[in-house]
């Protein structure tokens, strides 16, 4: 038997892998439409196997409405709601489920196969699948990600169902961040599965540089949560102003909960560090191209300013447009795809050894 402890890489698994991470990227863009259409509360039970299946005749429709009915967000918003919008919201918040479900099973299966791959011998068709030893406590560190999302899911939909009309912003916005935790993960560990294990490794600066700018990026979508959980978005819809002022007024008598709920000062801070990162982003690209790195390093850094540059003009499109269901679809997937570049970047960076000549000697 060859259990295969020397694999280093293995491309069915990096497919896997990314296959996965292009689902977490449609949920994304899934959870966000779910959350502006209001359809989130919808469904007000977490059964993670029984709730597979819809509502099957009339009155198993008219049972799901009247538990809908019983929570504040009907009373105070939808209080005139027929049974037929219901439907039309309680499809989004079935679907967005069905397909949590969906990515945690073509994560599961083969990734048990991909580990029982491993005991074949090595002529075997399947042993080519084996999963390299390096990837599979990361890839088990995900399924447990991935399986925790579900419980965070219902954390997050339960803060809605008793004495608020929608769902706490901060539990929004841990769901969120935990799902591009586990997109970013799996790119990274797709990318490993695809290269094989680092040979070189750049200078500490600039790995510190991407890291740094990873960090800022993910903290940026993160305060995009807040806003999206407080409905910043709806009600300060000018800029560079809000409001006609520089910062709108505050209820500074929340305390601390100001920086979660508060809606101004989450609008506020998401558009300062969308700023910061704008610049930061930028100046790390000039850097990158007047210093000729290898492997692309720099056309890499451009990409990922440009990114930056896109996703806060397409900020700026959709918040003075209030925020429609289309153009806030769009612009949480192109906070995704920046992660999702910035991400690439400081991996890239990372297998690079740079040869560091300022462009002008």
């Amino acid at each position: 038997m060859n259990r295969f402890g020397k694999v280093e890489q293995s491309r069915p698994v990096a497919i896997w892998l990314f296959v996965s991470a292009a689902m977490v990227f449609a949920m994304v863009v899934i959870g966000g439409i779910t959350r502006l259409t209001g359809s989130g509360l919808s469904i007000t039970e977490w059964q993670p196997i029984m709730g597979a299946l819809p509502p099957l005749n009339e009155a198993d429709w008219n049972v799901a409405f009247d538990k809908y009915k019983a929570i504040p967000q009907y009373a105070v918003v939808n209080a005139d709601m027929s049974l037929d919008e219901f439907k039309g919201i309680f499809w989004w918040e079935w679907f967005h489920r069905l397909f949590g479900r969906l990515i945690g099973v073509v994560f599961a299966l083969p990734f048990f196969t991909f580990l029982a791959s491993r005991l074949l011998p090595e002529r075997s068709f399947l042993g080519r699948f084996a999963m390299p030893t390096r990837l599979i406590w990361r890839c088990a560190l995900l399924l447990v990600l991935g399986g925790m999302q579900g419980a965070i899911g219902w954390w997050m939909v339960s803060s809605g169902l008793s004495e608020r009309i929608d769902v706490a912003p901060e539990r929004l916005t841990v769901h969120l961040g935990l799902a591009l935790a586990i997109f970013a993960g799996l790119i990274w560990t797709g990318l490993e599965a695809w290269n094989g294990p680092e040979t070189s490794r750049s200078p500490a600066g600039w790995s510190r540089g991407a890291a740094v700018l990873l960090g800022a990026v993910f903290v940026q979508c993160l305060l995009g949560g807040l806003v999206a959980g407080a409905k910043a978005g709806f009600i300060y819809t000018d800029w560079p102003l809000m409001n006609g002022a520089i910062l709108a007024p505050v209820d500074w008598g929340q305390g601390a909960v100001a920086f979660l709920h508060d809606p101004a000062l989450v609008q506020f801070n998401h558009r300062i560090w969308g700023y910061l990162l704008v610049l930061g982003g930028t100046v790390y690209a000039v850097q990158a191209w007047r210093w000729k790195l290898a492997e692309g390093l720099g056309a890499a850094a451009i990409i990922v300013a440009a990114s930056l540059w896109m996703q806060a003009a397409l900020g700026v499109v959709t918040l003075v447009n209030v925020v429609p269901i289309w153009l806030g679809g769009l612009h949480q997937a192109g906070a995704a795809l920046v992660l999702a570049l910035a991400t690439a970047n400081l991996w890239l960076v990372r297998r690079s050894q740079p040869r560091l000549f300022v462009s002008d000697r």
